[in-house]
């Protein structure tokens, strides 16, 4: 393993582990080492994940489980869940070590499904070191999409599902709180899924029943497909970024519903947030005409996130466009590279003027304003899911704050 000054790459595991942890109602168990669950339940703490979620457990496996191949651990900790908690489901998740050594736990979960019958044991894979974070996260969202929901008719009031608010992302819980509020306010519409991040097991099963599917991320283009071959749901793949961004994905969603849009709601928040945001346009505009050289907008991490981001910035703001980089070689672009450690670092150092958006780990090292953070690794505990949004109208406010001051910094014109 290589040396990393900073955090390296999370892996599929984690991928998968961010998933499936925010969902109620369920039990995780990890054929895994002691003490992973541990640090696992820290670390979701302080991402926003809290009690009450998905009950995680590990097996513990010693030198004898690994050299012998012995899996009696496992069978022993599903008994003692099923005894205890009486999940509807348990998610299985691998781990490297028994990944390596050829571990069939897929086979070993259908072997042992027959004496619960009352409980879904459902493997989950990507637990090697051969595929990363966002792999574990498709994986995960589209295993779920397979499994759970049952048969269902469309509800008879429209309803819709979010598919790929997960916990890995920066902040994932507001920017679905605005999804909400957008969908409420345009189409008087309520979420059947809000799939993963505040979702339960009966509300994963009852999926089918939605009349779209909203997903916020590529990952999860692969669950919406499935969903849409099995139940004729359509889906919008976007995310809504900035005033002119999210009004377009209002219209888009109301084409892919066939109902009309409330436009009263729309204009009257779009021209909302363009009277709230005027002032800072003002300065934006003087700002790029005076120092244009001051005024780039650079932003690194999640592809979908990073291209919204700096659609409104320099689309609907006119900042000249900076160094923007991804962390998924699979979602690379040729206009947005995914950057090694060694690459991103020399980029931030370079990008000593304008405006910087990263994660919380590079905006640190970097002595940069830590407020202008859109990515994880994060350096601080994220216990309020009530914070400002960086998607949609509200987002598109809350954006042009960060900006404006990031851009007077303590200067008065």
């Amino acid at each position: 393993m290589g040396l990393h000054r900073f955090r390296p790459a999370p892996s599929g595991r984690m991928g998968t582990l961010w998933t499936l942890a925010p969902i109620r109602q369920a039990v995780l168990l990890e054929f895994g080492c002691m003490g992973h669950m541990l640090y696992a339940h820290s670390a979701l703490n302080r991402v926003g994940v809290h009690q009450g979620s998905c009950k995680l457990y590990s097996t513990h496996i010693d030198e004898a489980d690994i050299s012998l191949g012995g899996t009696e651990r496992f069978a022993r900790a599903v008994a003692d869940i099923v005894t205890r908690d009486n999940p509807p489901v348990i998610f299985v998740l691998p781990s490297s070590v028994p990944e390596m050594i050829g571990t069939d736990l897929p086979a070993i979960c259908e072997e042992l499904q027959p004496d619960y019958p009352d409980t879904l044991l459902l493997p989950f894979g990507c637990g090697g070191f051969n595929m990363g974070q966002h792999r574990g996260v498709q994986e995960a969202l589209l295993t779920l999409a397979r499994s759970l929901p049952v048969d269902a008719p469309p509800t008879e009031v429209p309803t819709f599902n979010i598919i790929g608010s997960c916990a890995d992302l920066f902040r994932f819980h507001a920017d679905a709180g605005e999804i909400l509020r957008l969908m409420e306010g345009a189409f008087g519409m309520k979420p059947l899924c809000i799939m993963t991040s505040d979702t339960t097991v009966g509300q994963l099963q009852q999926m089918g029943g939605a009349h779209i599917n909203l997903v916020l991320r590529q990952e999860g283009v692969p669950a919406a497909m499935h969903l849409e071959e099995r139940f004729g749901t359509p889906y919008l793949s976007a995310r809504p970024y900035g005033i002119r961004g999210t009004r377009a994905w209002l219209d888009r969603v109301a084409e892919l519903l066939h109902v009309p849009l409330d436009r009263s709601f729309a204009d009257g928040q779009a021209a909302e947030i363009r009277r709230l945001t005027a002032p800072a346009a003002g300065v934006f505009q003087h700002a790029v005409q005076t120092r244009r050289d001051e005024m780039h907008l650079s932003a690194g991490g999640h592809a979908d996130v990073v291209k919204g981001i700096v659609s409104f910035g320099c689309g609907e703001l006119s900042f000249p466009k900076g160094a923007c980089w991804c962390d998924s070689p699979e979602m690379a672009e040729e206009e947005l590279p995914c950057l090694a450690e060694d690459q991103w670092t020399q980029c931030v150092a370079e990008q000593k003027k304008g405006l910087l958006m990263a994660s919380g780990e590079a905006l640190e090292w970097a002595g940069r304003n830590g407020e202008l953070q859109i990515a994880n690794p994060d350096v601080k505990w994220r216990l309020n899911p009530y914070e400002s949004p960086l998607v949609g109208f509200r987002g598109a406010a809350n954006l042009a704050t960060l900006w404006v001051n990031e851009v007077l910094g303590g200067r008065q014109d």
